[in-house]
Order: structure tokens, then C-alpha cells, then sequence
């Protein structure tokens, strides 16, 4: 088979043939690399014969399609889109308007013609109307029958963060499972997180920024990786204050007073600093609201549980469907939604409604906690965490199979914390068939994410110019890249979050092009710097040479705590999981090395500015000295983990790892490894220190 060959189909399809790793050395893929992400792709390539035929159809791919899979344009900008249609053929263009408007388009003279499989065919170069932002359709009826596909006008830029210039502010980065209080089941709920909020708000903080909170199982056991959910659409019910519930209250006082004695019975795991046992509270609340959905809701509750469900529409009732299946634990799962049969819809209506009635509990005290949290001041309020994909064997894996890929995983490459890279396990979008589907799925997704949130952070954003996929049965390093129309995703974010009001931050840390952060920027998309990770060439980078459009912080969940990594025990940690691509004491002189640097810069900074902390000269006043540094740059938004405003030293996450570590179920604690709650953070002089070395002053609210 021709080598070159090959590649060119991939190239063709968007598919890297070389990769230049964190070393900065260049490597061409392998032909069986290419050829099984090609397969996954729909694209025939096992003999020459097949990459000759493929090659053939790509190129003349637009001319056999009357409209495009999609068009997605900026608002205000003169546009055309491209329509082939046999020569001598009658057709008929318009666009329909998101609410409904019919707008009739002029159809030019052919400019172009080709002969394609036999047929003459005309390009038709059309005008599109201006449009204002939103969802429209295009039509094109012709002799042959009618072709539709989705008009999506974006902003030119997003603007919810040109408010945000000319003052900066800091906020909490917080993983909401870990943080408890004395109600809590065990786990940290969305009422913690209200808690949460009015705290820091008290302390000057404008946002919180958590975890996210896709949908797991619908019951016990759960996936504890919030970065792997079922899906990430809706919302996991496992973070319901079950005694916010407005229902509860028609329970008889016996009923209330036995289900507070239950949350009573998990106050010795609010106080247990060692791990989250997310599988026991889930099952606890799980009783509970079964029980209070046997109630009656009055009749104003009940008209908004059904305009709930008509918001949100076919996808809220697949995923209920998914739920009721996967507690069924169905021995033979239908291939789709639409191959359920009637008889099971029915036998599962019951639980059908039950799990849709959870996610509109999840909405009310979604959007709760966004009252609260500007309602006690903050600016921004909750700002979202949207995960990088999907369990292979969840929600969407199921409902969205058709813009999935499959036979293959999403990842990372090797770099200098994970060398030899990460397997995420999620499948990726389909590039072509997710374009074709109108981007439907992916603007769902966001819209239901943004309806009470002040932002949201986009983790591994580099995802929508770029996906690292690898292939089944193959190590991390044997993948390559998959790229995607960054300018339709991230068009299509702009408009979600311009829709709903919310700042857009992107996690553009990682391996990426200069062009990422550059177009993300023009967009009006944040960025994200991580004081460890900014240099300038081989120097630490100076804080006037941050970014100002940015999230700047010290740390990330991917890393201990600043006190733990000032103490070198992410080398530790590695070393001890096999996860050193060279001899430990290399490893922690190259990382004493990389820390040294970066302190040295910040002692020349900011040093006289820190008052001496409680263990003067110690760790403390490191971890102190280094968010004064971050609060000399100029980015807008400054971040203080909650784990480092505490002391906590373990970290949440070991990429590279499952059970090997206890990923995502590290609860929050202090230096001395004592549970810390929420009610705890108010006098919490340590929480103090580190927002007074910001130099952000607690103000009066």
C-alpha cells in the first residue's frame, strides 16, 4: 500500500499524519494508526483500491450535496453559501428564521460546473440575508425533492466579558463533592454550594468555580470522575439537599423528623477526612425522593414540572429512558431510543417520570444557588465546569451514537506530568456527522449548562480545534490528532453563552498551536494560565507578561495542593504508581529545578509585600507569597483553590490512574488531615491570609 497514499486520505479527512510531542520532536504516525482512526471515521481505507475510491469521493464530496452539512455564520457579516444542483434544475432557496420568519433568498446564475458520477452539475454561489443571532434553517427545494440544513448565526465576539476590564477578581475553585457541612449527606450538595458562595462572597469573591456536574448512574454504584459522566447534558441528583425539596413539606412531621434522624445518621462521614463514599449517600437520598415523588404536587408545581419537560424536550426523555434501563439493568439494551418497544415505554413510564422529575429538581436548585450566590454579591456567581466527553457506557454514548465516533477513545499525548499520556475513554465527536446533525447535541448540551450559571470553564478547550484520539487496543502514544471546525464550535459557544449572560473560560493549557489562543481570544473567550506552567521560552514568565482576557491561578485539580507540591509530593505519588518515564531522583532534581525557578521570580516580586505567616519561612508562606505574585498580573479573574485555603495537601486527581489512586474522592481538609466544613470557612484564618495576599481586601456587602 502506498504510504503516501494513505496519508493523503488523512490529511483529507483532517487527520494528523505527524505529531511533534512535548519534546518537541517531530514523528509521523503509523499507516495502522491512520488506518483504524480513518475506519472510525466511516472512511473505507483497508486496500489500495479503497483509499483510491475514498480519495475520489472526498473530492467531489460538496458537489454531490445540494447544501452544506451546515452552515454556521457571524452576525452582521456578508455571507453565501454554496448550492449544487443538477444543471437545468428549478430551485426554490429560503431560510426560516428561529422564530419562525420565512425569508425567501435570490437564486444567481450557475459560477461553477462539474461533471460529477456522470451528471453535470451547477454551483449556485447564494447570498444569505443578514440574520440576527440564533438557530435558523435552510431550505432548498428543487425538482429532485428538498434539502434542509441547520443556519446558525453567531456572535461576532463574545461580550460578557468586556464588563470584567479594568477591575480584577477572584473567586473559589472548589470540588463540590469534597466540601460538607453538618446537613450534609455525606457528600457536598447544591445547598453546600449556596453556602459556599455567601461565605466567599463575604470574603470579597465574585465567583465559585466547580466541578462538574454531568449525570453518573442513575443508582448506586457511581463513577467517581466528574470528567466521566453518563452525560453531559443533565445532572447528577446525587448533589439534591433532599430537605430543600419543595414536597417534603407535605410530609407528615414524624416522616420529616425520621428522614433528618438519616441525615443525621451521616454526620460521622461529614467528618471523615479519609474518602467520599458517594454509592451509600446516593442510595440514601435515592429512598428519599422515591418516597416524595409519590406526592402530590399542586396544580402550579405541576404546570411547571410539564413546562419543564417540553423545554427541554425528546433529549430529557431518552435520558430518563436511559435511567430507567440502566436501573433496570437491562439484560438485552435496545440499539437506540426509537428501538425500545412501546410495551417497555410503558412498563417504564413510572420511572421514566420519576428520573425527569429529578432533573427538574436539579434545575430549581440549580438556579437557587445562582440566586443566592449574587444575591450575596458575587458578580459572576457559579461558574460551570464542562467535561472534556462521555462514559463509552452511559446517557449520551447511547442517545447521541449517531455524531460519536466509536472504535476509538479520546486522550492526551505523553507530556512532562503524564509520560505516557492519558486515556480518557470517551468517544469523541464525530466531526462530520456532528455537522451534519445541525450541531444540535452540542448546542443542547450548553444551553441546559448555562440556564443558571454566571460561566463556564471549558476543560481542555483546545477539544474544539482538536481532539487526541486512540484508537481501541492502543497505548495513548500510538494516537494522533483529529481536528474540527473550531470556527463553527466555538461560534456556536459564543452564542449559548452570549444568550445567557455567562463569561466563557477555556483550559487552553496543554501541547496546541499559537493560533488557539489567539482565535479564542477574538472571540471573547478567557483563557486560563497556571502560575507552574507560564514560561517564556525556558524562564518563568513575569506577571506584566500574562495575559489580561485570563484566569489565572496557582494551582489545578490535576496537581496537589500548592503546600503538596511545594514538597515535591506529586514526584512521590508518581513514582510510587509507576508513572516516571526516568529514575525518581531525576525527576524530583528536574522538578526542584522547575519550582526554584519559578519561586526565585517570585521572591524577587513579591516577597516584602507577604506579612510572615503562621509557620514563617515554611510552606504557608509560600503558598501565600505565590497568589500575591498572581494578583501583580493583569489578568481579570484570579482563582484561590479551596484546597489551599485550607492547607490540604492531597490531590484530587493522579491523571494517569484509576484504582489506583482515590481520584475525586478526596473530601476537603486541613494541614493537620481534619475534615473541614463549610461551616468552618467563615473564621478560617488560613482562608483569611491567602485572600489578604491577593491584596483583596474583604469589602462591606
Amino acid at each position: 500500500m502506498p504510504e503516501g497514499t494513505l496519508q493523503q486520505l488523512a490529511e483529507a479527512h483532517r487527520v494528523s499524519t505527524t505529531v511533534t510531542g512535548w519534546d518537541g520532536k517531530t514523528q509521523d504516525v503509523s499507516a495502522e494508526t491512520l488506518t483504524k482512526i480513518l475506519t472510525a471515521l466511516g472512511v473505507p481505507c483497508s486496500t489500495a483500491d479503497q483509499i483510491r475510491a475514498s480519495l475520489d469521493r472526498v473530492a467531489t464530496e460538496t458537489w454531490r450535496r445540494v447544501l452544506p452539512p451546515a452552515v454556521v455564520v457571524r452576525v452582521d457579516e456578508d455571507s453565501a453559501v454554496s448550492v449544487h444542483v443538477p444543471t437545468g434544475t428549478q430551485v426554490e432557496l429560503a431560510v426560516i428564521a428561529e422564530y419562525g420568519t420565512r425569508h425567501e433568498l435570490t437564486v444567481p446564475p450557475a459560477t461553477q460546473t462539474r461533471e460529477v458520477g456522470g451528471v453535470t452539475v451547477d454551483r449556485l454561489n447564494v447570498e444569505l440575508p443578514q440574520l440576527p443571532l440564533g438557530w435558523h434553517r435552510l431550505e432548498a427545494t428543487h425538482d429532485g425533492g428538498q434539502a434542509v440544513c441547520a443556519l446558525i448565526v453567531t456572535p461576532q465576539r463574545l461580550t460578557t466579558g468586556d464588563r470584567l476590564t479594568g477591575q480584577q477578581r477572584w473567586g473559589l475553585m472548589a470540588q463540590l463533592y469534597s466540601i460538607r457541612s453538618e446537613k450534609s449527606w455525606g457528600v457536598g450538595d447544591l445547598a453546600d454550594l449556596a453556602a459556599l458562595a455567601e461565605v466567599s462572597a463575604d470574603k470579597g469573591a465574585d465567583f465559585v468555580l466547580i466541578n462538574p456536574l454531568h449525570a453518573a448512574q442513575p443508582a448506586p454504584p457511581v463513577e467517581p470522575s466528574p470528567y466521566l459522566p453518563s452525560s453531559r447534558r443533565f445532572f447528577n441528583p446525587l448533589y439534591l439537599r433532599v430537605e430543600d425539596v419543595p414536597e417534603f413539606g407535605q410530609l407528615p412531621p414524624e416522616t420529616q423528623d425520621a428522614i433528618r434522624e438519616t441525615a443525621r445518621g451521616f454526620d460521622s462521614a461529614n467528618h471523615n477526612a479519609e474518602f467520599i463514599d458517594r454509592d451509600t449517600s446516593y442510595a440514601a437520598k435515592l429512598h428519599v425522593l422515591e418516597d416524595l415523588a409519590q406526592l402530590e404536587r399542586g396544580p402550579e408545581r405541576e404546570a411547571d414540572f410539564r413546562r419543564f419537560r417540553q423545554e427541554q424536550g425528546p433529549g430529557l426523555r431518552d435520558f430518563a429512558l436511559w435511567c430507567a434501563l440502566a436501573e433496570a439493568d437491562e439484560k438485552q439494551w435496545p440499539d437506540s431510543p426509537s428501538d425500545v418497544p412501546s410495551k417497555r415505554l410503558e412498563e417504564l413510564a413510572q420511572r421514566i417520570e420519576f428520573h425527569e422529575w429529578l432533573q427538574w429538581l436539579c434545575d430549581e436548585q440549580l438556579a437557587s444557588v445562582q440566586g443566592a450566590a449574587r444575591g450575596a454579591g458575587m458578580d459572576i456567581g457559579v461558574v460551570h465546569d464542562l467535561a472534556v466527553g462521555v462514559s463509552r457506557d452511559g446517557a449520551d454514548a447511547w442517545m447521541l451514537q449517531d455524531v460519536l465516533a466509536s472504535g476509538v477513545r479520546v486522550g492526551a499525548p505523553p507530556d512532562m506530568f503524564s509520560q505516557q499520556g492519558q486515556d480518557w475513554g470517551q468517544p469523541p465527536w464525530h466531526p462530520e456527522r456532528l455537522a451534519e446533525s445541525g450541531y444540535g447535541a452540542f448546542g443542547d448540551m450548553l444551553r441546559t449548562i448555562l440556564r443558571h450559571a454566571g460561566g463556564i470553564r471549558v476543560d481542555h478547550i483546545l477539544g474544539l480545534f482538536r481532539l487526541w484520539w486512540i484508537p481501541d487496543g492502543a497505548s495513548p502514544a500510538e494516537g494522533t490528532y483529529v481536528y474540527y471546525d473550531h470556527d463553527a464550535l466555538i461560534g456556536i459557544l459564543a452564542l449559548e453563552a452570549e444568550r445567557a449572560g455567562a463569561v466563557v473560560i477555556g483550559e487552553d493549557l496543554g501541547l496546541f498551536e499559537p493560533v488557539v489562543q489567539e482565535t479564542l481570544a477574538a472571540r471573547g473567550v478567557l483563557g486560563t494560565s497556571i502560575l507552574w506552567f507560564e514560561y517564556d521560552g525556558d524562564s518563568p514568565r513575569p506577571p506584566e507578561q500574562y495575559r489580561q482576557a485570563c484566569l489565572t491561578t496557582v494551582t489545578t485539580h490535576d496537581l496537589p495542593p500548592s503546600a503538596g507540591y511545594l514538597t515535591g509530593e506529586h514526584v512521590d505519588l508518581r513514582e510510587s504508581l509507576g508513572l516516571l518515564s526516568r529514575p525518581v531522583e531525576e525527576e524530583r532534581r528536574a522538578d526542584g529545578e522547575a519550582q526554584e525557578g519559578v519561586l526565585s521570580m517570585v521572591r524577587s516580586r513579591v516577597a516584602a509585600s507577604v506579612e510572615p505567616g503562621a509557620d514563617s519561612g515554611g510552606v504557608q508562606e509560600a503558598v501565600e507569597q505565590l497568589h500575591s505574585f498572581i494578583a501583580h498580573t493583569p489578568s481579570v479573574l484570579l482563582g484561590i483553590s479551596l484546597a489551599d485555603a485550607v492547607g490540604e495537601r492531597r490531590t484530587q486527581n493522579q491523571p494517569g490512574t484509576s484504582d489506583e489512586y482515590p481520584n475525586w474522592r478526596v473530601p476537603l481538609a486541613d494541614a493537620d488531615g481534619q475534615a473541614v466544613l463549610v461551616e468552618d470557612l467563615a473564621t478560617n484564618a488560613r482562608f483569611d491570609r491567602l485572600v489578604r495576599a491577593l491584596g483583596a481586601p474583604t469589602p462591606q456587602r
